[in-house]
Formats: structure tokens, C-alpha cells, sequence
């Protein structure tokens, strides 16, 4: 057996620049056709672009990858090129296996079609059998949430709808390999936490799931494996957590572990100077990736270079979204108030699980002297790492499948009581 389930050589596509790719009528694609002969004697190699370039790589039967990368680095069109919609202008691409493809709204139902015949066409494409079919019929109406609506056609579907359906399709009709792109972002919280389940449920049965998102704790969670793609090539290639530190580290310029080997050039001055910023588990393991239930540590290490100032740490926390979530500093009784002499000094702030929120986390690292105030140095992006919400209900999330608003998620304790007999209410 063929454990190889796709395997791109060399990959490349080329688009010419301007160039319209999908035809709505014959009109449309008689206009772009003479456009094109006019233009072809003025053509050069700037009016083209190359979305891919020399991209390859191998996936096994049963394995569960991500793709990321920043807007336009070329996922969406790998994702169209292996679902066979756009054909590569250099390599090949080999396909192992029945797949099942949702990359855009759009792809794979015929808007006149109701849903009901969306179905069964969708399962003909796949070389499912009519009586094979039937039997997951009921399954995916009742995972996409559109019972009413399924004798309906198609172009009538709202787009979250549409998705719902499209989705339940590409899974539940047993493809060996399923293609997901961030459509899914289209659909509710709730249904995007139901896909995700259901995704990580097709890959413990074997089969292989190629997926593309923009939501890294997402990633994280459903993935081992992560291929990063950068201006049409593949950037890194490995295990999740290291490739999405190296994609994080690439966007703000830092990782979870920074450090200063030369105290010369380290953020600082003749007072103190920073020698390093570590993000730690709390069994003293440097990490990317934190359990949101499991505590986090957030160490600084630095050298005080002149004797007699009263020096604070701090450190402020910031989502990737550049908002504020919380400031800390160092009030510890062995060195409020006191000025510290010449050495090496570790100072640790130990934020306990259930209190952050889901998502990207970067921290600043700053010293400070409050009377009077002085900033010695404040290393905005100093480390990053990400919480990531676990699948298991005993997280704050409990049983709820939606996507959590909020910068921070404590856990707080409830105390109820109850009444055996309630007041009539007249």
C-alpha cells in the first residue's frame, strides 16, 4: 500500500498580471481572449507573477497538516492546484486517493441544484454509490444545521449556510484526503469549533487533512505537521509548534526565548541592562504553546551595573491585536523600596492557568524607577507564545463550542442555591 497520499515536484504557477481567471459567460472569455492576442506582442516578464515557485513536498496517508502563511504567500492557490481547479505551470502535482475539497463559497454546488441533489451530485464526483450515499444523507443534514432549507436551491443558501452544507459534504462523504481553506471562517464560532472536531475526528481515522487557516491556536491544535509558505515557496517544514514560532517570531521579530550576549548592545543603560526574556511551563521548560489551564512563567534576567537605585521590573501584555491586556510589576517585599546592589538578578511573574484568553500573546519587558519615574528599558516585543484553549471540557470553555469574547478568561468560582419550592407567580 501506497503510503504517499500527495506529493508535490518543483510546483509553480504563474499568473500574467491582470489577467481574469474565471470566464462567466462566452462573451467574457471571447473579450479576454482578443484582449490577450492584443496585448501578447507588448508582453514582458514584469507583467507576470509568480504565485508558486519550486514547491514541493510529501504527505502520508493519515496525516493532518497545516498550511500558513501571510496573505498572498500562495496557500489558496497550492489548495487550488492539488483540488485539480488550477492546473501548475511548472512541476505536478500526484494525488493518491479520493479528495474532498472546500476552499471557497462557491466550489463544488451548482446554485440551482437544491441541496438534497447538491449531495448526491457531490457524492457521484467523489464515485460514491447512490445506496452509499443514502447512508450518510441524514448525518450531513444534520451536521450542516439546515434540515428546512434542503429542498431548497442552493443560490438561496446565505453564505454561512452555504459553508454549513459544504463543509458536512466534504466530510462526511469519506474522501481519503480532505482540503479545507479559511472559508470556514465564514461560518458561526460555534460551527467553526464543530469542523475543527470533526476534522481532528477524520484524521484519527486515517485519513488526510490538508488545512489552511489563519488562526494559529487552531493550527496548533489540529496539526503536527505546519508548512509555511513565503512568496510562493515553502519557508519551513516540521513540527507545528516550531514552525508557527518561527512564523510569529518572523511577524513581531521575536520567539519565546530572546536573549543578549553582548550587554553592550543589550536595551538598557548605565544602571541596568537586560540580559534575557524567557516564557517557561511551570516545570521550568522553555515554550511556544501554553495550555490555557497550565500556568505560565515569564522570566527576566539582568544585570545591575551601578549600586544604590531602586529598580522595578514589569512587564506588559499585549494580544496580537496590539491591544493592552495587563501590566505586572515586581511589589515583592524582599526588594520593594530597596536599592539593589551590583549582580545578576532572575525576576519571575507566574500568571495562572484559566486566566488568559485563547490567541497570540507578546510580552514587554521593562525597568523602572519610580521616584523619580525613569524608564532604564522597556523591550516592547520582547518574546511571544501562544495559549491554546484545550478540546477537553474541563478548561473554562466547559461544554460551549463557540469562540470565547475577551482579552482575558478567568475562572472564577460560583456557589448557587437552590429552593425546593418555588413562589407562584400569579
Amino acid at each position: 500500500m501506497n503510503d504517499i497520499m500527495i506529493r508535490a515536484e518543483n510546483l509553480g504557477k504563474m499568473y500574467q498580471i491582470g489577467e481574469t481567471i474565471r470566464h462567466d459567460t462566452v462573451r467574457d472569455a471571447i473579450s479576454q481572449f482578443f484582449s490577450r492576442t492584443l496585448r501578447s506582442g507588448k508582453r514582458n516578464n514584469s507583467d507576470t507573477i509568480w504565485a508558486l515557485k519550486d514547491v514541493s513536498f510529501e504527505i502520508k496517508r493519515g496525516e493532518v497538516v497545516g498550511i500558513i502563511g501571510r496573505n498572498g504567500a500562495g496557500k489558496t492557490t497550492l489548495l487550488r492546484i492539488l483540488s485539480r481547479i488550477t492546473e501548475p505551470t511548472e512541476g505536478y502535482a500526484e494525488i493518491h486517493g479520493r479528495a474532498g475539497s472546500l476552499l471557497e463559497v462557491g466550489t463544488g454546488f451548482h446554485p440551482e441544484l437544491t441541496g438534497r441533489e447538491n449531495i448526491f451530485l457531490n457524492g457521484a464526483i467523489l464515485g460514491m454509490t447512490k445506496r452509499e450515499i443514502k447512508s450518510k444523507f441524514n448525518e450531513i443534514v444534520a451536521f450542516a444545521e439546515i434540515e428546512k432549507f434542503i429542498d431548497t436551491p442552493v443560490k438561496r443558501y446565505s453564505s454561512g449556510m452555504y459553508v454549513r452544507l459544504a463543509f458536512a459534504v466534504a466530510a462526511h462523504l469519506e474522501p481519503e484526503i480532505l482540503i479545507v481553506d479559511e472559508v470556514l471562517a465564514v461560518g458561526d464560532t460555534s460551527f467553526q469549533k464543530k469542523c475543527l472536531n470533526k476534522m481532528q475526528d477524520v484524521g484519527e481515522q486515517g485519513r488526510t487533512v490538508l488545512f489552511v487557516s489563519h488562526n494559529m491556536p487552531a493550527v496548533t491544535r489540529l496539526c503536527q505537521r505546519t508548512i509555511l509558505l513565503n512568496e510562493g515557496g515553502i519557508q519551513r517544514d516540521g513540527p507545528t509548534h516550531q514552525v508557527i514560532s518561527a512564523y510569529l517570531g518572523s511577524a513581531v521579530g521575536t520567539s519565546a526565548v530572546r536573549e543578549w550576549s553582548d550587554l553592550r548592545k543589550a536595551p538598557g543603560n548605565e544602571i541596568v541592562r537586560l540580559r534575557a526574556v524567557r516564557v517557561k511551563t511551570e516545570d521550568g521548560q522553555i515554550s511556544e504553546t501554553i495550555d490555557i489551564r497550565k500556568p505560565v512563567c515569564i522570566q527576566m534576567e539582568y544585570e545591575v551595573l551601578e549600586a544604590g537605585h531602586v529598580l522595578v521590573p514589569n512587564y506588559h501584555v499585549f494580544n496580537d491585536e496590539g491591544i493592552y491586556i495587563f501590566i505586572t510589576t515586581d511589589y515583592e517585599p524582599e526588594w520593594r523600596n530597596k536599592p539593589r546592589p551590583v549582580g545578576r538578578y532572575i525576576s519571575t511573574a507566574l500568571i495562572p492557568g484559566n486566566f488568559l484568553a485563547e490567541g497570540t500573546l507578546i510580552i514587554g519587558a521593562a525597568i523602572s524607577t519610580m521616584k523619580p519615574v525613569k524608564i532604564h528599558f522597556f523591550e516592547r516585543d520582547a518574546v511571544v507564545f501562544q495559549v491554546i484553549d484545550s478540546i477537553e471540557s474541563d478548561s473554562v470553555r466547559g461544554d460551549y463550542a463557540g469562540t470565547f469574547p475577551g482579552v482575558v478568561r478567568p475562572l472564577l468560582k460560583w456557589t448557587t442555591q437552590f429552593k425546593e419550592q418555588c413562589e407562584k407567580v400569579i
